[in-house]
């Protein structure tokens, strides 16, 4: 009979394994689901790491979060999976978690809330985490990277389809000249170069009817076209300003695989479990 007496809170069944869905304390229009391994005891005194996995434009979380299960069973991880739902800003707001803020809501200090909330209620003594979002989830990782560098352990960024370039001499969100301005807070090049990234891509990952941008679109602003034309283009971009500024980046691209993560998780939990053993 597993003992749930809670860490801090009480626990119960659903807290654990599969977990069910909770509404996150910060802002309950936002929600999140875990992943604890069958060892966790809480009378024990093991410690775990945290792994986010962000979801894409489909937002399925759920399917993220049991696709890392056997990577949390192997490596004493706990797996959160958070959701930011289809309509928050306006009828049909597909993106606003992307950018990380827009119209008073700031999606990157509730995913550290969220963070906070399973650090409370589990023994997660590290408050850095570890990272993937693919596609949206990828335009996420990478913004937050920018944001709270002292809050990952690794950053691993799957095919974002619009990226912001680590570059100074362009305004958000095509570079950062002005991030100081939008986000209150300088980026911080020191604590970039400290963690681990990777980014990920399909080598037949080519389409662009959903990633172009054009004046007239939401996304245009000038520079818009410095990242090139389709994902792997934009990958490439982002390595570059990465390196140009110390950032050391695995890049990996997957044969012969389109815009669909599901055949290159494997290659997600090889870079954690890389950096796991880092430190």
């Amino acid at each position: 009979m597993r003992n749930v007496a809670g860490h801090g809170k009480n626990l119960t069944y659903y807290d654990f394994g599969h977990t069910t869905v909770y509404a996150a304390r910060m802002d309950q229009r936002f929600s999140y689901c875990a992943y604890v391994p069958s060892d966790y005891d809480e009378e024990g005194d093991k410690t775990y790491p945290l792994a986010v996995i962000v979801h894409g434009t489909e937002r399925g979380m759920q399917n993220y979060r049991d696709a890392f299960a056997d990577f949390a069973e192997a490596h004493g991880v706990i797996v959160l999976a958070p959701l930011f739902p289809v309509n928050i800003c306006y009828p049909g707001d597909l993106s606003s978690y992307k950018t990380m803020r827009q119209d008073g809501i700031d999606y990157d200090l509730i995913m550290i809330d969220m963070i906070e909330e399973m650090r409370e209620k589990y023994r997660i003594p590290d408050p850095r985490v570890m990272m993937y979002g693919f596609s949206g989830g990828g335009h996420f990782t990478h913004r937050f990277f920018y944001l709270h560098p002292e809050r990952l352990r690794a950053a691993s960024i799957g095919a974002p389809g619009i990226v912001t370039l680590l570059d100074f001499n362009h305004d958000w969100w095509v570079g950062l000249r002005d991030f100081g301005k939008h986000f209150g807070k300088e980026i911080d090049l020191e604590a970039m170069r400290r963690v681990p990234v990777q980014m990920l891509v399909g080598g037949d990952d080519l389409e662009t009817w959903e990633i172009s941008i054009a004046k007239g679109d939401s996304w245009w602003m000038e520079g818009a076209d410095l990242q090139g034309a389709n994902r792997n283009d934009r990958m490439r971009s982002l390595k570059a300003s990465y390196e140009a500024q110390g950032i050391s980046v695995r890049h990996d691209i997957v044969p012969g695989v389109a815009h669909d993560d599901r055949t290159m998780l494997h290659k997600v939990k090889d870079f954690f479990a890389h950096a796991l053993m880092q430190e």
